[in-house]
Formats: structure tokens, sequence, C-alpha cells
């Protein structure tokens, strides 16, 4: 089924060519702002008074204008009162027989009656990026979840997501990390908390001492130059760091295998055949010994080749686009990278479209802050080092689990230790995605956790408090019986849940273009308050036939749709909490 918005705008459209000969108009359609108005409201009417005066020489008010559009205006038997108010704005309210035939509808749809897009692309989306020989830390967590959550979100939409993990394996400091491996005869088969720390030393090393710092550089020719000793050591620390991550991304339900990883070296091939290019184009120029490129609006240009040799991170970037571009066949490049990297993918995208290798393609850098600790700083273990991923995602299941054992301490202990990974893993991702992922977010174990507010645990439970309606008919032998076709909306709060679970492909629409998984977040924190209040006023169990039919039709429904809504954020729903 087409969105309700969907519906509505095309109608609106129809009406405005009907009442202006012809004209085509973006009727500018939303859900209406105060809900004692109607549902939806076309705010056309201002901008088309002053194109309608521009064009004829007749001056008309907005008001006019929306008195016409609404004489010509056909919605069938969606609306039940279309009205304009204040100078212009035209309301819709939708009729609840209408609304209920949607419902049933959907009732029996794993989609709910959302269509795939019309129009799909194929969208390479650049998320997480661990480095290599370093343990994953509480800076890579946003790039991941929202990352994660955008692929999801796109895939259901019906896009080709082709999701890569661009991983830091190449450069200066494979030397400087194999060079003090070799001299201090350490094991390149270390565990990664030993190529941390192994890497932290070579670093010290490498500023403190000229003769170690040469080695260094010599090594990373070597390697650069394709060495098997060399690529022989670097093949193991990647392998090495590859068995940290990968158990992260499994315990996040994150969407990144092997098979996704381009890193670095991926693109090193082709790094001096597309500088030779730029400079023969004269998109790139010779400056100080150095390859350098210069983009509009920017003093500072990108350097691609630096001085005495060795590329630049710009030049592998590049390198990225034009393969996604001519090999991947992207319509749509996403970057999930944080802000303070904004500089640097203007530029990136400037320098692509003067070389050609990305004008045709969206290119965008879906931004995001960073997370912060209570004491609104950067968000920080107690002895000041970055918080390890893995004991962050250890810490939210044991809290989970604390929180699990007191409310349900009957329940199996494995049950509890599932439980307590969905609501922990849960409550961290969605503390995260919750929030416009433009700002900064503070990290807060007593709100991520809480029962109450837009937490997942929150919405989780809402889940739960339904299918807790099933297993207490179950429980007490209730005959249940699931009917769609007994749906009524009687209730003010029945139409307003109803309303509501029929929005959630407009949202999916509009965070598939904007790229902020916080649209989904309040979204389904609104469904679930409309729901409590549904359950408050509405008795389910103990209402007579076919009423009662009809509700656990539409407790179904509502928890389907939380359920997708969770899903498509990557975070489980159990039964039971």
């Amino acid at each position: 089924m087409k969105t309700i918005a969907g519906q509505i705008d095309q109608a609106f459209r129809a009406a405005i060519a009907a009442a202006f000969d012809g004209m085509v108009a973006d009727p500018l359609v939303s859900p209406a702002q105060n809900e004692k108005f109607g549902d939806y409201q076309a705010n056309a009417a201002m901008s088309l008074a002053k194109s309608i005066a521009e064009k004829t020489g007749a001056k008309t008010s907005p008001r006019a204008v929306a008195e016409q559009i609404k004489a010509k205006l056909d919605l069938g038997a969606m609306a039940s009162e279309v009205s304009i108010a204040g100078p212009g704005f035209i309301n819709v309210r939708l009729s609840p027989e209408w609304l209920i035939v949607r419902l049933k509808v959907i009732a029996t749809d794993p989609r709910l009656g959302i269509e795939p897009t019309a129009h799909p692309q194929t969208v390479v989306i650049d998320y997480s990026a661990p480095n290599i020989a370093k343990q994953m830390h509480v800076g890579h967590l946003r790039s991941t979840i929202i990352g994660d959550a955008i692929s999801r979100i796109l895939e259901f939409n019906g896009d080709h997501v082709i999701r890569q993990n661009h991983v830091g394996d190449w450069g200066t400091q494979f030397g400087m990390l194999i060079a003090f491996l070799r001299s201090t005869n350490s094991n390149a088969e270390a565990h990664i908390e030993d190529l941390d720390k192994f890497y932290k030393e070579a670093r010290k090393r490498f500023e403190a001492d000229p003769t170690f710092a040469d080695t260094a550089r010599e090594t990373v020719t070597k390697l650069q130059a394709g060495g098997a000793e060399e690529l022989g050591l670097w093949q193991k620390i990647v392998e090495e760091s590859r068995r940290h991550f990968q158990p992260i991304y499994d315990l996040l339900g994150i969407r990144l295998r092997p098979a996704d990883e381009r890193g670095e070296s991926f693109y090193n091939p082709m790094l001096a055949g597309n500088v030779a290019e730029l400079l023969q184009s004269g998109v790139a120029v010779r400056s100080e010994g150095a390859v350098a490129a210069f983009t509009d609006g920017h003093d500072a240009p990108l350097i691609l080749e630096k001085t005495g040799g060795g590329f630049g991170y710009a030049a592998t970037d590049l390198a990225a686009i034009r393969y996604r571009v001519g090999t991947l066949h992207a319509d749509r490049i996403v970057y999930v990278v944080g802000a303070t990297q904004a500089q640097h993918f203007r530029q990136l995208f400037d320098l692509a479209r003067k070389a050609g290798w990305g004008s045709n393609v969206l290119l965008e850098h879906a931004t995001f802050g960073s997370v912060l600790g209570e004491d609104g700083k950067m968000f920080k273990a107690r002895s000041g080092e970055s918080v390890k991923l893995k004991d962050l995602l250890a810490e939210a299941e044991q809290r989970a689990l604390a929180i699990v054992e007191a409310k349900n301490p009957e329940l199996p202990a494995e049950q509890k230790r599932s439980i307590a990974h969905a609501v922990g893993i849960g409550a961290v991702k969605y503390a995260d995605l919750c929030r416009d992922r433009i700002g900064d977010y503070t990290f807060s174990w007593e709100q991520m956790l809480a029962f109450d507010g837009n937490t997942a645990p929150y919405l989780q439970n809402a889940y739960v408090r339904i299918k807790g309606i099933f297993r207490k008919a179950q429980a007490s032998g209730t005959e249940i019986k699931v009917e769609p076709a007994a749906i009524k909306l009687d209730s003010p709060q029945e139409l307003a849940l109803a309303k509501h679970v029929l929005r959630l492909g407009e949202v999916i629409e509009q965070v598939a273009k904007e790229l902020k998984p916080h649209l989904l977040c309040s979204y389904l924190y609104d469904l679930a308050s409309r729901f409590h209040a549904f359950f408050e006023h509405c008795p389910v169990l103990q209402s007579p036939e076919p009423i009662r039919a009809g509700r656990l039709a539409f407790c179904e429904i509502t928890a389907k749709t939380i359920a997708l809504g969770l899903d498509l954020l990557g975070i489980e729903h159990p039964d039971q909490m």
C-alpha cells in the first residue's frame, strides 16, 4: 500500500492541477501540528498564492487558493473531514472506517503494508572502520551502531546495500610495529591486547629514537613493495585484529563480515595511477615536492602524495570513491564518520566530482557527534584511557542481568542471560540511536537502562506486555480469537493508536532520505506510549466477544510494528523480561 501521506500528496497534486490550469506544485503535506485540527495538513496555499500573483498579475489570498484546492480535492473514503485553518492550511481528518480497512490489510503482511521504494538504488555505506593492531574502543561505537541501523533501514526500503568496512591496515604505523616486533623478538602471533601495547611502545620509540625511525620507514617501504617476510607478519597482525573485532560485531548484532572489509591496503595498488591521472588532467598539481589538489572554498589543499614519496590518506579515500562508483556501481555513497572529518569530506567530494569519479553519484557524510561522560567531557575510563568496547558491552550485560535477577528471579539462568544480553546491548545501541546523530550525547547507565522514558527497555517492555496478554489468556484457559475483521476504533485511544501504527512507512521513507535513525526511535517511543494508553483505557481480555477478538488483533499488529521497528534498529525484543 502507498503510505497515507503519499496518497494524500497525490490527491492534492491532482487538485492543484485541476484548480489552476495544470499547475504542478508540491502540496507540502505533513502530519498535522495540532491534532485538534486534523491528522495531516497541506501547507502550499501561501507559496501558491504568490506564484499565481506573479504569473497573472492579480493578487489572491492564500485562503482563497486553499478554498479552490479544497473544491477540487477528492480523497474518497479516506477523509471524514477536510477543513481550512488560519491563512490557508488545509487539514485532513482520516476516516475511522478507512483506517480499519488498512489495519485489516497489514494484519497479515510481514511488511505491514509498507511498499519497497519504487526507485531502488545501489547504496555503499562506509562505517565502523577500526584500526588494525588496536582494540576497538568507545570511539568506534557511534559509527558502528549508526551505520548498521542505516544499512538495515535502507535494505528494508528496497535499496541494494553494500557495506564497506574501511579498516586502517596500511601505512607507516605498520613499519613501526613490524620493526618493533623484530627488534624485541616479540611474538607476531600475540593477542590483540599485546599488539595494542606493542604499538604504543613502538610509537614512543619511533618519536625518540632516530635510528629506529629510519628502520621503521625502511620496513614500511619493503612492506609496500611486497616483501614476503613483511607481508607475512602484516597478515598475522591483520588476522589477530579481526579475531578481536568480529566477535564484538557479533555481540552487537552488527551485519559486518570479513567479506565487507576493504582496508586501506586494498586501494594501495591504485594510488600511483590515480595520482598520475589527476596530474595529467590538471586536477592535481605539484607543489613543494608534493602532489596536491585544491578544492573550492578551502585555502589548504588535499595532499595526495607527500614530499619524498608516500601517499596521503586523501589519495586512498579518493581511490575508494572511484572503486565504489566504477566497480560497485554505487548510486549513493554514505560515510558514517565523525563530525571532526567534515572539512575532509567536503574537499574529498569536491575533488571526486572535479575528477569525474563521482559526478552522477550522491556523496553524503552522515556526520555524528561525540560520546561524553556525565562530567561533560569525552567519555573515558578511570585510567584516563579510552573505554574498551568489549569492556563496555560486558558491563552492559552485567548491569542488565542484575535488573533481570531482581525482576524475575524465578526464570531459568540461561533465559535470564539471554534477556540480559537483549536488554543490555539494546540499551547501549538505543541510547545512541534515539538522539539526532549530529549532536554529542552523554553516556549514562542509569538513563539507558531505565524502564521509563525514551529507552530500549521501555520499548522492549511494551512488546513484552503485549506478549504477556496472550500468555495470560493461555494460562487462564481463555479461548484466543484474533480477528482483524472485528477491530473497532470507538475510543480516542484506539483511534490514536491506529493512526500512529499506520505511519511507520512514512517514517522509514524519511529515515532513508535523511539518514537519521532517531526519527524511527521517536516513532517507536510514541507508539509504545499510545499502546500503554490504549491498554489502560481499553480492556482486552475482560471485554466480551467480538470486541476482545478485535482488540487482540490490534495488540498483535502493534507488537509486530514494535518488533519490525526494533529489528530495523538492530535491537532484540525478547518475549519476557
